[in-house]
């Protein structure tokens, strides 16, 4: 009878433990939208579309801050993507058993800095190297591409994807390495048994039956890198354009949030701000979401 009693108890309270999380979501997302409320109904969809942002007259469009975060993600993904792939490979089929918890403990140390720790370092370091080494090179042989046309001024478009693509490195490789170490050894064995090179067996056995794993490991990367704030805005130059150039400043939607919250006075701003972070909320919850959902499939955060 006490062990009947005391399971439903751990029952009830595991219940109500659980329902905190869908309580915090459920009362995140209706202060978002109650408090976007107002914002909502004075633009409707044109505050997706529309590239003026004026606290001023009082006309705000979140285009500019979309196209910065997406494309500063996508600059990130592009750099970390190969990288991560080559670390987790080395950590999970080439690296002497003697140095991989040394190198494993040390990317998961990269995962555990503070991003404004990232921004000072960005700012201080890797913006003016940018400035003068990288964008006048890129500049000069590449000046034919409208992504490397402009000033070189160090701090813009292409320094945030940099300093993103350092900050989700970690979180790529890791879980990738992961997946790639619950493939069994004896299909492994199987393809060198066949004759397979190294290669072979990773291209034709390893990523094909972890595919869904490592997906789900590059959108738990890319949903990161959409919902940074402090890092970028430190080097992404916040300015609210749109450019195809990657020397250009642009905005992020966390960086402007974070920027401009303080100094927002009237309702209409404050309600355009806020909107803008429903806006994230959604994108990083769908991301997330489909990470989730594709490393369950693989069975790696059992």
């Amino acid at each position: 009878m006490k062990r009947r009693i005391s399971d439903r108890l751990l029952k009830l309270i595991s219940i109500s433990f659980a329902s905190i999380i869908l309580i915090l979501i459920i009362g995140i997302v209706y202060e978002l939208i109650d408090g976007s409320m107002l914002s909502i109904n004075r633009f409707g969809w044109r505050f997706l579309v529309t590239s003026t942002w004026d606290p001023v007259k009082n006309v705000f469009g979140a285009m500019p801050f979309i196209f910065g975060t997406m494309v500063s993600s996508i600059i990130a993904l592009i750099i970390a993507l190969p990288i991560s792939m080559g670390i987790a490979i080395f950590l999970s089929e080439l690296a002497p058993q003697k140095i991989r918890p040394s190198v494993s403990l040390m990317i998961e140390m990269l995962a555990a800095i503070p991003s404004i720790i990232y921004g000072l370092w960005g700012l201080f370091v890797m913006a003016p190297f940018l400035q003068i080494h990288v964008e006048p090179l890129l500049g000069k042989y590449l000046w034919f591409l409208p992504l490397f046309k402009g000033a070189p001024l160090g701090i813009g478009m292409l320094a945030g994807g940099l300093i993103l693509s350092i900050m989700i490195i970690p979180t790529i490789a890791s879980i990738t390495r992961d997946i790639l170490n619950t493939v069994p050894t004896l299909y492994k064995e199987a393809g060198l048994a066949l004759g397979m090179t190294r290669w072979e067996v990773m291209s034709k056995i390893v990523f094909p039956h972890a595919r869904s794993g490592v997906i789900g490991a590059i959108i738990l990367g890319f949903g990161r890198a959409l919902g940074e704030t402090m890092a970028i805005t430190m080097v992404i130059g916040n300015a609210p354009m749109i450019s195809a150039s990657l020397f250009s400043p642009s905005y992020t939607l966390a960086s402007v949030i974070a920027n401009e919250f303080s100094e927002a006075v009237s309702q209409l701003y404050i309600s355009s701000l806020i909107e803008l972070a429903l806006l994230l909320f959604i994108i990083s919850m769908i991301f997330n979401a489909l990470a989730r959902l594709l490393v369950r499939r693989e069975k790696v955060l059992q």
